[in-house]
């Protein structure tokens, strides 16, 4: 990092239109499109230590103190899937807003290679360092003026379900999370010194967890062990596992989309929101 300025430190500077170059060929049959009437959405910058990161804030195009959801990207980042998900939540009345936490590391949109988007720039992305960027995306809602930060929620999906375990532990104020398939194991190392597992006994926020069946990435003997890991704390976390149901379940755009079993996972994420106060 010597002699870095803020403007070269943060190599992404905006975010891609449409969805990632490696999950192309998109399923457009199926792909859930939100407009943005009745909502103010797009494209923000979150101020960090080191400069500003870009993200996607949706909202209701009037009112004030809406709940907040902290959206957290998939391995492919803050793309077109995840834009609608905002939006998705804005509609219902919330301020949604997923900030692009592989900014500093590179830009995964035009990658066409999911494991060279893993080497090159996610195996790279320190968990330390989403930590601070969602803390500051949280200072920068509650200073829009617009945002109820003490309703505080968190979801995402695939490598941002895992984030959603570890924040949930960072920071206490968050009132619920929603983990979609999150990975639950892992080795530490230097850029990852914890996984969900190892914050399970201490966690004090409820997260849910949704997870599938036939995740091949995720057997569920780790969800076991992080359930059995849970039952030694206090958060009333829980899970639910879809039996037939592989990973990226609610990713409509990909073939791994089961269509009945995403929207029971959306109602679900309601009315675990809504339990919790968010």
């Amino acid at each position: 990092m010597k002699n870095l300025t803020r403007r070269q430190f943060i190599l992404v500077t905006a975010l891609s239109a449409g969805f990632a170059a490696c999950t192309q060929p998109i399923e457009q049959q199926q792909v859930i499109a939100t407009d943005s009437q009745d909502l103010d959405a797009g494209e923000v910058k979150i101020p960090v230590a080191d400069g500003e990161i870009p993200a996607y804030r949706a909202m209701p195009a009037t009112g004030k103190n809406f709940p907040v959801v902290l959206v957290i990207q998939e391995i492919f980042g803050v793309h077109e899937h995840i834009q609608d998900v905002c939006r998705r939540f804005a509609g219902l009345g919330y301020f949604a807003v997923a900030p692009e936490l592989y900014a500093r590391q590179g830009d995964v949109s035009q990658i066409e290679d999911i494991q060279t988007v893993i080497k090159t720039v996610v195996s790279k992305v320190p968990d330390a360092q989403v930590m601070a960027d969602l803390d500051a995306t949280v200072a920068w809602a509650e200073k829009t003026g617009k945002a109820d930060t003490e309703r505080l929620g968190i979801t995402g999906f695939c490598w941002g379900g895992r984030i959603v375990w570890l924040y949930a532990a960072h920071n206490p104020s968050v009132k619920a999370g929603v983990a979609w398939y999150g990975r639950l194991v892992g080795e530490a190392n230097a850029l990852r010194p914890k996984h969900p597992i190892d914050i399970a006994p201490d966690l004090a926020v409820p997260v849910l967890g949704l997870y599938g069946g036939q995740d091949r990435g995720i057997p569920l003997e780790t969800v076991e062990q992080m359930e059995q890991a849970l039952q030694t704390g206090e958060s009333g976390s829980e899970f639910i596992i879809y039996e037939d149901a592989p990973h990226g379940f609610h990713a409509d755009y990909r073939p791994s989309y089961r269509p009945k079993v995403a929207a029971d996972g959306w109602q679900k994420l309601q009315d675990w929101f809504k339990k919790y106060g968010v």
